[in-house]
């Protein structure tokens, strides 16, 4: 089994939100393989399903951004997952609208949600679906980017993106994360 996070906050206001390229993505894998992510339930909303032969969790967590290791922890204590069974899904401001770097592991980079999850998790040791969404302009305040939408002019690079990303999680269930790595990351 699987638990696949996608990260951003929760509410109106943050839809389509550079932060929210993470609840994106699991919208398109609950569209594509039929998975309601309607349960209230570890302070997010999930659903349970069948990606091409894996069970997984798909979780959006409900703690806004910074506090998303909470949901994240009882989402895998629950379900008693170990971390080698976990993928996140989040926005990376260093790669161009829509591009993806997939990662076995690795720092915060400075993200405030993946801060959160090592902090939860003890460890941070999990596989990784970076989605770009651009560097923020000279002179614009980071956080004041990360919750701005995109330009129309990015909708097509988006919903590439939001395909391939789900492309990525698929081949790192079924190939592993070098497969994946191999051919994502490019």
């Amino acid at each position: 089994m699987y638990i696949i996070v996608g990260l951003g906050n929760p509410g109106k206001d943050y839809v389509a939100t550079r932060h929210n390229v993470g609840f994106s993505v699991i919208d398109e894998l609950a569209d594509k393989y039929n998975i309601s992510v309607d349960t209230a339930k570890h302070k997010g909303m999930i659903g349970k399903g069948v990606i091409e032969g894996n069970k997984v969790i798909l979780v959006k967590p409900m703690t806004y951004m910074n506090l998303s290791g909470e949901c994240v922890r009882e989402v895998m204590d629950y379900y008693k997952a170990d971390i080698d069974e976990l993928i996140v899904i989040f926005d990376d401001i260093s790669l161009e609208p829509g591009k993806l770097r997939l990662r076995a592991k690795g720092s915060a980079g400075g993200h405030n949600g993946i801060k959160s999850l090592i902090a939860h998790l003890g460890t941070q040791d999990f596989k990784r679906v970076k989605f770009g969404v651009g560097d923020k302009p000279k002179g614009w305040d980071l956080a004041d980017w990360v919750l701005s939408r995109f330009p129309v002019g990015d909708f097509d690079a988006l919903r590439e993106g939001n395909k391939k990303a789900c492309e990525a999680i698929v081949c790192i269930m079924n190939e592993g994360i070098e497969s994946g790595m191999n051919k994502f990351n490019g």
